[in-house]
């Protein structure tokens, strides 16, 4: 396909970074030399062009700048797309349809995974455009088409944010490592291959189950786990998708 980025920022990089090897792109953003960093990190070559006017005309968009950005970013682009696909978090379609003129309207809520083909896509929007939405971001990893908007913010604060909140138990535990007397650099690396692990374990297993199977009576797991109870390690986690959810839902 060919398909549009609007606004070269870290999300937009990582997309760009996925999708490349599939996909015929144009960067589109204001500043020149910021566009020429952007394709610089690109394995292939990608067009550019500078907002003004720009044309989207019959285009595919990936709407990637700033919500706030939103309403000054539309106003600079010039006729009626094909299809806008925004990864703008607490940017309701109808907001969407209101600023940039489209056939069709698509939310998408990729994480930085993306750049390594590894994203966590959550999507709702048009249904005429579904096997597309999934094809397209499925090239960058898995995608789980939603009903509603509410279920994508849901989703935005789960896989969106996950990255973030997944980075910070992973520097606790080498963290952890270092504090009993392990080297920074051989903490690092448990933790890297523990994380690489764990995901065919996951998507084979449930997360309650592969507890009960590492965990043995009396061992060192028990007695970690309920340190990480006595922390209300679990209802921080639950708290903290609750409080994205909140903004990701604009409230």
């Amino acid at each position: 396909m060919k398909i549009t980025i609007v606004g070269p920022g870290k999300m937009a990089l990582a997309l760009a970074k996925g999708l490349e090897e599939e996909h015929d792109l144009t960067i589109v953003g204001r500043d020149g030399e910021r566009l020429l960093h952007f394709t610089n990190q690109l394995a292939k070559h990608a067009a550019t062009a500078l907002l003004g006017r720009y044309e989207i005309d019959g285009q595919t968009l990936i709407l990637c700048v700033k919500p706030h950005a939103l309403k000054e970013t539309a106003a600079e682009l010039k006729g009626k797309a094909e299809t806008v696909y925004s990864v703008l978090a607490g940017t309701g379609l109808e907001e969407l349809k209101k600023s940039i003129k489209a056939e069709n309207y698509v939310r998408a809520m990729p994480n930085l995974a993306a750049a390594y083909r590894s994203s966590m896509t959550a999507l709702t929007g048009a249904e005429t455009k579904r096997d597309e939405a999934e094809a397209l971001f499925g090239s960058i990893g898995e995608t789980l088409w939603v009903d509603s908007e509410k279920e994508l913010d849901i989703a935005t604060a789960v896989a969106g944010s996950g990255p973030a909140f997944l980075a910070l138990v992973a520097e606790a535990l080498a963290d952890g490592g270092v504090k009993e007397g392990l080297k920074r650099a051989d903490a690092t690396k448990l933790v890297e291959g523990l994380f690489k692990g764990f995901a065919p374990l996951i998507s084979h297993s449930h997360p309650a189950l592969i507890k009960d199977e590492v965990m043995s009576p009396g061992g060192t797991t028990a007695a970690g786990y309920s340190a990480l109870e006595e922390g209300a390690a679990r209802d921080a986690f639950i708290k903290a998708v609750t409080r994205a959810y909140e903004i990701a839902k604009g409230s």
